[in-house]
């Protein structure tokens, strides 16, 4: 028995893939569209389940699946209001592969077990999981960037627990999926949110934004230029001279700050790439010239290949698309008499 206050819910399935997948896919709807791949043809098995606890704003997944590919598109996280950071700790099988816009240095290689994949819901990605069991925390944004400035910058970032922090994450974690249903209530809470905690310290070192006294000076000038393109994105003007500029900062210093973006010229370009995504779908009266001018891309042409470069799709497209996209999706209708708990608060 759970305590009260600690809202929990269970689905699986088992069996044949022909049966048990669109089970799966019909429940994972409200999250991922959740695709077959070639392992589950000719009556395969695919079994897949999960237990999920939430305590306030914090919710916890403990998750095993066998092979599928989950996608959220372009069109969708544009159209949703869910902005939550996913954290996913592998702890038994081969770790699921990300699969971005953008493809990142450790997709080269194999992550090994455990390790930690961090996504944000307000991006569109691929994740490619095979048969294995993972832990899963789904943590609000404001939350996050209370530590890390830029919680976008964690999409598709993995960590592996190769150092005293990451390895006293693990066992955190793996205790709280064993000791969950003993807890109270409180306990459960603050257990929660000391995960949190070092689920972002663990990644702020990563970042190198955290560690020392320069770690903390190189965290405040990241936030501050993340804020200040923020605010500025609409402005013609913007570029990494005006940011320089505007905030009195060294060329090298914030280079290397975002050399995990691949410089800040490369950081803006993106924010307004995804800026434009959205408008593209709350505007569809707006013409898409309109729209790129008015985050300072004046040649059309050049707009239309980055978009297409980043996510696969052209901006015309996805204007196009606007109004579908804009409806109430089916998966809503289909499971408006479902409880509120069914999924985390963020998903309903």
């Amino acid at each position: 028995m759970l305590a009260p206050g600690i809202v929990h819910s269970s689905f699986g399935v088992q069996g044949d893939a022909r049966h048990s997948l669109p089970a799966w896919q019909e429940r994972m709807s409200t999250v991922y569209d959740v695709q077959p791949v070639p392992a589950l043809e000719d009556g395969a098995v695919f079994d897949a389940s999960f237990a999920r606890y939430t305590v306030d704003d914090l919710t916890f997944f403990d998750m095993r699946t066998g092979p599928n590919v989950a996608v959220r598109s372009l069109g969708r996280v544009s159209t949703e209001s869910v902005r939550d950071i996913s954290f996913n700790l592998f702890v038994e099988g081969i770790p699921a592969e990300f699969r971005g816009h953008r493809m990142r240095a450790d997709e080269h290689r194999a992550p090994r077990v455990p390790s930690i994949l961090a996504l944000d819901m307000d991006q569109p990605c691929t994740i490619r999981s095979h048969e294995g069991r993972m832990l899963m925390f789904f943590v609000p944004r404001a939350v996050v960037e209370k530590a890390f400035p830029d919680a976008a910058s964690l999409h598709g970032r993995r960590v592996e627990a190769n150092t005293p922090l990451t390895r006293m994450l693990v066992s955190h974690l793996l205790a709280l999926s064993r000791q969950i249903v003993g807890l109270a209530r409180d306990d459960a809470g603050d257990s929660f949110r000391t995960t949190v905690q070092l689920l972002v310290a663990a990644f702020s070192r990563e970042a190198g934004l955290s560690g020392d006294a320069r770690a903390a000076v190189r965290a405040a000038v990241y936030g501050q230029v993340c804020r200040h393109v923020e605010a500025h994105l609409h402005d013609p003007g913007l570029s990494p001279e005006s940011v320089l500029q505007s905030l009195q900062l060294s060329r090298a210093s914030v280079y290397r700050l975002f050399l995990h973006h691949g410089g800040l010229a490369a950081y803006i370009r993106a924010r307004r790439l995804r800026t434009a995504a959205d408008e593209l779908v709350r505007f569809p009266n707006l013409a898409v010239q309109d729209i790129a001018a008015g985050l300072g891309f004046n040649n059309a042409s050049s707009f239309t290949r980055a978009f297409r470069r980043t996510y696969d799709i052209a901006p015309q497209e996805l204007h196009a698309y606007a109004p579908l996209l804009r409806r109430e999706p089916a998966w809503q209708q289909r499971h408006a008499g479902w409880p509120a708990q069914a999924f985390p608060l963020a998903f309903r």
